[in-house]
């Protein structure tokens, strides 16, 4: 059967009209919105860390390397696990001696091209995160000093950062770098979202075609979630519980529309990442939908883009269905040998 979905809500796109059926080519007519998703030429590297081979294997052994907390028994990859879409599928992350945190680890799938980073965006770029986990008491609990030291007195490092930098040495920056120039290669891989972009219309059943035109009109969820990562970065109060972490609103405390607004995550991998939300608070894909259907808690700092939706039951599974065509099949990724 045909029908007809009117895409009233497009920032950044072409309004227009599409129509969905398995035997119809009108899905053609939806290349202007898919155009805004595709996948990136290359990952962006910046001027001040351009990319370099032996840079990025280091800061791929460091991220791996338990020797970056205190206790010798987490590293980077305890939060970020690639065998759980580079995040850990805990609500809160759990920090040295298996404490929880206060949120939940962030996936690192498509860091390259997200602005700014942290749940509140306290980070200005890649290069600023790693020391905030490394040394917070709470998470890895390791001295700045006390790594660096550690490193030097590994020959492997030693050369590892002398084939990286050369003369530079092992440094906080030198670290920073590595790390960074590690994360951006951490891209999604194709899913079928991206092979339906391509021009393979069987890629994608038509209930996940009718949710990508719900997806960018009537749920309104390209507002935020847009372009490759499928985030723009942004930081928004959607109405979730309210809580004692206020998100960005901790950094400008006289902005009321930052109050409760985190950061806008990427939807690469979505079905394979509950819980969700900063704090892990909501545990479906389903659920989440409801939170947006219903429009949040109406407050002050509740974002212009959250309200009710009136979406049917059947709107809903076909948003589902569109959000799993997000997700890629696992991939192995072997750790590194440790130099020691």
């Amino acid at each position: 059967m045909n029908w007809k979905v009117g895409c009233a809500f497009i920032p950044a796109l072409m309004l227009l009209w599409v129509g969905i059926s398995d035997s119809d080519p009108a899905p053609l007519r939806l290349i202007d919105l898919r155009d805004g998703y595709r996948r990136p030429a290359e990952i962006p590297f910046p001027a001040d860390n351009p990319y370099h081979a032996a840079k990025a294997q280091l800061g791929r052994t460091l991220f791996f390397d338990p020797i970056l907390s205190g206790s010798r028994a987490r590293s980077c990859g305890s939060c970020h696990n690639p065998g759980l879409s580079w995040g850990d599928g805990l609500p809160q992350a759990l920090g040295e001696g298996q404490k929880a945190l206060a949120l939940r680890a962030p996936t690192l799938l498509a860091v390259a091209w997200m602005p700014r980073l942290g749940w509140d965006g306290k980070f200005r770029d890649i290069e600023s995160v790693a020391f905030g986990p490394i040394t917070s008491a709470a998470n890895m609990n390791l001295p700045e000093a006390a790594l660096i030291e550690r490193l030097s007195a590994i020959p492997g490092y030693v050369n590892a950062f002398a084939s990286a930098f050369g003369e530079g040495g092992i440094t906080r920056r030198n670290i920073e770098l590595a790390l960074a120039t590690f994360e951006r290669s951490i891209v999604p891989r194709e899913t079928p979202f991206d092979r339906w972009i391509e021009g393979d219309q069987a890629a994608i059943g038509a209930s996940a075609k009718r949710g990508f035109a719900l997806f960018n009109g009537k749920a309104r969820c390209a507002g935020c979630h847009n372009g490759f990562a499928l985030s723009d970065g942004s930081f928004q109060d959607i109405g979730t519980a309210q809580g004692s972490d206020v998100g960005r609103g901790r950094l400008f405390p006289s902005s009321i529309k930052l109050q409760h607004a985190f950061k806008t995550p990427t939807l690469r991998d979505v079905a394979r990442r509950a819980p969700y939300m900063h704090d892990g608070s909501i545990p479906t894909l389903e659920a989440v939908i409801a939170l947006y259907d219903r429009g949040g808690i109406e407050r002050p700092s509740r974002s212009p883009l959250i309200a009710p939706l009136g979406l049917t039951q059947e709107e809903k599974t076909e948003l589902i269905e569109f959000l799993g065509t997000l997700t890629s099949p696992p991939e192995a990724v072997p750790l590194p040998v440790f130099p020691r």
